[in-house]
């Protein structure tokens, strides 16, 4: 019996990874849960699963849920606290980072340093800190297995292969809601019509990422730490079927890809019973049905936040931590209908060239640089009469 805590269970990922879990009542059980606010999916959760410890994001949310549940064997807590108490927990072997945003950096640092292994959905820990990260697992023997369909995808195509021969990685993007719509509309699109991904079914701002392409751009940088390649050797293209979810050119010219049915099931339950392949009810993928795999490069002009990200991992040091805060500031306040759509990469682009960058020794240096650029992104929206944005982490 593998022991998890699973931290943004009521979000899409953490939803199907308990779905995964209840299809293997013999192979998983749950030890801790965190989540936002959502207290009410929370409490059903709870009552399901049965852990021993939950933490919300903030202590009112967590006083309604102990009146809910008193009639429970449940210790809950709240804040960063709460999160690290669930991350710690001695009898979990397993911690499956799924929370949205830089939110997710300290609970899964405290995960690898209780020496726990990660499935890790929250790319943003790596995108934060993805040097210290790394560093912090190797040292105490932490696996960190990629739980995004992309870089599950490459993980499974270098098992067994040499390093050696590897040429470069291929991220797959649908291209999200908005990939063929003129650049002279964007400045219109509203919350509901970039919320409408055409294959997927994610929490806001992970869809909002997608419209934006900024997703992809996380996911480049979360994979030159996942897979220690350079940066110059991750590549991206368009592949509106999302059949394919990522590739591997091998440096004879061979190119491996990774193909399924976009459902998250697939990934979570690999990071999750690695290196063994469980029985999911997932549809077979009918190729002759699908009749064409298309492939296109992304439009640097219609999607400029890839490029910020290629360049803010080129900058390295603090740069990729403010790329992230200043994204996450855009993308709420674009949701909360306080600034336009045009206006996210604007926003990002403004605290990078605002950003003096500094070394990342310590995560102190991560957090300082994430405060300086939530700020500067606010006080960016605030001067152009785009409203201070919210911070959501």
């Amino acid at each position: 019996m593998t022991s998890i805590v699973l931290f943004g269970s009521t979000g899409s990922v953490g939803v199907n990874t308990l779905r995964v879990v209840e299809a293997f009542p013999g192979r998983f059980q749950v030890a801790g849960l965190t989540a936002w606010k959502n207290h009410r999916v929370l409490e059903k959760q709870i009552r399901k699963f049965k852990p021993r410890v939950v933490a919300v994001a903030d202590e009112q949310v967590a006083g309604q849920l102990r009146r809910r549940c008193r009639d429970l064997s449940v210790t809950i807590g709240s804040g960063v606290e709460g999160m690290v108490q669930v991350a710690s927990m001695p009898e979990a072997q397993v911690a499956v980072s799924a929370i949205v945003g830089a939110a997710g950096l300290i609970p899964t640092l405290a995960a690898i340093h209780s020496g726990k292994q990660i499935a890790l959905a929250n790319k943003e820990t790596l995108v934060m800190a993805g040097e210290l990260v790394m560093r912090e697992a190797r040292a105490r023997g932490v696996s960190i297995i990629p739980v995004d369909s992309e870089h599950s995808a490459i993980f499974q195509l270098l098992h067994g292969q040499r390093r050696q021969d590897l040429r470069r990685l291929v991220l797959t993007a649908s291209g999200g809601p908005l990939l063929r719509l003129p650049l002279g509309r964007q400045a219109r699109v509203t919350p509901e019509q970039a919320l409408r991904h055409p294959n997927w079914k994610m929490g806001p701002k992970i869809t909002i990422d997608s419209a934006t392409l900024m997703n992809k751009g996380l996911e480049v940088i979360e994979a030159r730490w996942l897979f220690d390649v350079e940066p110059a050797r991750v590549d991206v293209v368009i592949h509106p079927q999302s059949l394919v979810h990522s590739l591997v050119e091998y440096q004879d010219g061979s190119m491996l890809a990774q193909l399924g049915m976009p459902d998250m099931r697939g990934p979570i339950a690999y990071a999750l019973s690695h290196p063994e392949r469980l029985a999911l009810p997932i549809p077979s993928l009918d190729l002759a049905r699908a009749k064409s795999l298309t492939f296109e490069e992304p439009n640097r002009k219609q999607f400029p936040c890839l490029g910020y990200a290629y360049d803010a991992l080129r900058a390295g040091g603090t740069m990729p931590a403010v790329l992230n805060a200043a994204n996450e500031e855009a993308v709420w306040a674009f949701l909360d209908r306080r600034i336009p759509f045009t206006s996210i990469p604007r926003v990002i682009r403004a605290a990078m060239k605002a950003h003096d960058v500094k070394p990342v020794y310590e995560l102190s240096d991560v957090m300082a640089a994430d405060r300086w650029a939530r700020d500067r992104a606010r006080r960016a929206m605030k001067i152009t009469g785009q409203d201070k944005g919210v911070a959501r982490t």
